[in-house]
Parts: structure tokens; C-alpha cells; sequence
């Protein structure tokens, strides 16, 4: 069986390393494609995962159009040479539509309700749409998707990150971190180059709160591109991190993480390591999930993130097991069924 998988952001490389592993074992051939875009190349070639990459992430509306025509356009020439059995991805706007096109039936991983731009350009040609319950069904339902294509499961994707992952517990040491403070925050700044978030890649939702709780803790950054880097690199008792690197391992090690974006956030409450969250745009379904059992606080006001945060960092760590349901064997499964192929 051959298989494309398109992995368009560098979260998605994390949550289907270990399909990707399970599938190179049983022997099948795997088309991975990916795009110039965040830490994607650098996390791919640190997996050893060989891949092709076509096309780049635009910042404005114009340029978003044309590398998103401009890709389609150049996977669509691979894909034709190529003839995957199935397609598969997560938030990808061009497999679906290349996959549509070419008569490949579709297996599409969707968390984000709020990405409308891109829900609505993928959602009514996917085959196979699987996604969080937490998720209101009606919400995608609205943006296209048939309610027969839908498979929902119990928890978030980023369960699907710690699948077979092993800690290391000398993370700090292996990095050379010159920690002066007892305490540790893991911060990441917001996806400002995202379409669903209107933000200046200049500036940071994070800045007032480093400055006031690099007196507190360690600061430890972890940008998404050099812009982000540069609104920190001055502050004292702060460390801009260089991807790519064991997020998993660090975060879990940290004290407490403060986050403006989703991702990391959710790792982090997963890992069960203290969580905040200052995403300034609408609260995402899938965070309300950790929010609601009370492993993630929201707040967008500086006092209320800071008093909030020296709270936590003098509490200890309490992890609590959640209740989830096996997604890789959910997406192992719809591959196969809809390759038509028997899994092994």
C-alpha cells in the first residue's frame, strides 16, 4: 500500500511520528510531504523521516492564496506521478483538495474549530474527518463537513505526541541551561502568522508577563520564528531556546508553562506540568477539554496571569490521569479501511 501523509505544520510531524513508524514497520510505502514553514524540516530530519518539500506559509491574504494555489499546483504533479492508495493529514489545505481532485480517498485529523478559512476549503472533500468530541459537532457540520464522515474520540490529539515517548529527566543538563532560579516557566509565544489569529509577529501577549516573572523564575522561550526571538532576546534571566528540541522532556521539567498558543499548552497539561493559557484569540474547543478538568487556567490579564503563576510555582505538581480513548488505533484503522486494504 502506498500512502501520503502531508505534514504542513511542525506539531503535525510529532503527532504522526509514531503512525509513521508503525506504518514504515508493516512494510508500506509512505509519501511524506511538507512545506517550508516554523521547525517542520528541522523536526523531520531529527526523526530521520525522509520527505519531499513543496511550497512555503504565506503571511498575508495575498501571498496565503498564491503559495496555496502554487502548492496544490506542484503536489498535484507528485501526487499524479506518485498514485497514493490514501491521503492523509491534519489541517493540510492541499491534500484534500489534491486528493479530491485526483479521485484519493481522504483520512483528515481536524482540533481547530475556529480555523474557518481553512475548514471551509477542506471539510466537504475529506472522506474520513476524525476529531475531538469536545468539539461541537454542528460547528463543522456549518463549515461543510457530512455528519456521515465524522469519527469522534474522548480527549485531544496531542495524545497521540507522548505514544511510546520516553522523558529525559537530564533535560536542563543536556541543553547546558545555566538555571540561576530554583523555579522554571516554559513560555511560548502566540502563531501570529496564522490566518486564524490577527497578530503583529513584532510583539508578544508574553512580554509584560516575562518581565515581571523573570524576577520569580527562570524564563525559558521557545519562538516560533526570529521575530519572536528578538522581542525577548534583551530581557534578563531569559533564555530563547533553539529548536528544535525535546519540548516533551522540557516541559515536563519545567514548573510551570505560560503559553500563547495551543499546542505546547496542551502538552504541557498532558505531561502534568502547571498550565496557563493566554491564546488571545477565541477559546478553542479542545483547551476548554483541560480547562474543564481543571489542568489548564485561561486568563488574558497580566495581574491575574502573574499572581496566578506564583501561585502555582509554590504548589507541587499534581498529575491526573485522563480519559481518552486510543487514537492511533482509530487513524491506523480509517487508513486502511479506506486504502480498501486489510491491516496486517
Amino acid at each position: 500500500m502506498k500512502i501520503w501523509i502531508d505534514l504542513s505544520n511542525a506539531p503535525h510531524v510529532r503527532f504522526f511520528k509514531t503512525i509513521i513508524e508503525y506504518l514504515q514497520e508493516q512494510g508500506e510505502e509512505l509519501i511524506i510531504t511538507t512545506r517550508k514553514f516554523g521547525d517542520t524540516h528541522r523536526l523531520l530530519d531529527l526523526f530521520g523521516f525522509e520527505f519531499v518539500s513543496l511550497g512555503k506559509h504565506g503571511i498575508t491574504l495575498p501571498q496565503k492564496l498564491t503559495e496555496n494555489v502554487e502548492r496544490s499546483y506542484e503536489l498535484s504533479k507528485l501526487i499524479i506521478k506518485e498514485k497514493p492508495d490514501v491521503a492523509v493529514a491534519k489541517h493540510s489545505i492541499e491534500l484534500p483538495r489534491v486528493a479530491f481532485g485526483l479521485g484519493i480517498p481522504s483520512v483528515y485529523m481536524l482540533d481547530n474549530e475556529h480555523a474557518l478559512a481553512a475548514n471551509k476549503l477542506t471539510l466537504s472533500l475529506c472522506d474520513r474527518i476524525i476529531m475531538p468530541h469536545i468539539i461541537d459537532v454542528w460547528d463543522i457540520i456549518k463549515l461543510g463537513a457530512d455528519p456521515n464522515k465524522i469519527q469522534r474520540y474522548q480527549g485531544t490529539s496531542e495524545i497521540l505526541h507522548f505514544k511510546n515517548f520516553q522523558y529525559n529527566d537530564h533535560i536542563f543538563q543536556d541543553m547546558g541551561l545555566n538555571l540561576k532560579k530554583s523555579k522554571t516557566i516554559l513560555m511560548r509565544p502566540e502563531p501570529s502568522l496564522a490566518s486564524y489569529l490577527d497578530a503583529d509577529c513584532r510583539q508578544s501577549v508574553l512580554a509584560p508577563i516575562v518581565d515581571i516573572l523573570k524576577d520569580y523564575a527562570n524564563i525559558l522561550i521557545l519562538p516560533r520564528f526570529k521575530e519572536q526571538a528578538e522581542i525577548f532576546q534583551d530581557f534578563e534571566n531569559v533564555t530563547i531556546i533553539q529548536p528544535p528540541v525535546d519540548t516533551s522532556s522540557l516541559m515536563k521539567n519545567c514548573d510551570l508553562m505560560i503559553g500563547a498558543g495551543g499546542t505546547m499548552n496542551r502538552e504541557a497539561a498532558l505531561s502534568g506540568t502547571p498550565v496557563i493559557s493566554c491564546y488571545p484569540g477565541d477559546l478553542l474547543a479542545v483547551d476548554k477539554f483541560y480547562i474543564d478538568r481543571g489542568l489548564m487556567y485561561r486568563s488574558l490579564d497580566v495581574d491575574d496571569i502573574v499572581n496566578t503563576a506564583l501561585r502555582l510555582l509554590v504548589q507541587n505538581k499534581k498529575d491526573q490521569k485522563l480519559v481518552t480513548e486510543d487514537l492511533f488505533e482509530l487513524i491506523i484503522e480509517n487508513i486502511y479501511e479506506a486504502a480498501g486494504e486489510r491491516r496486517p
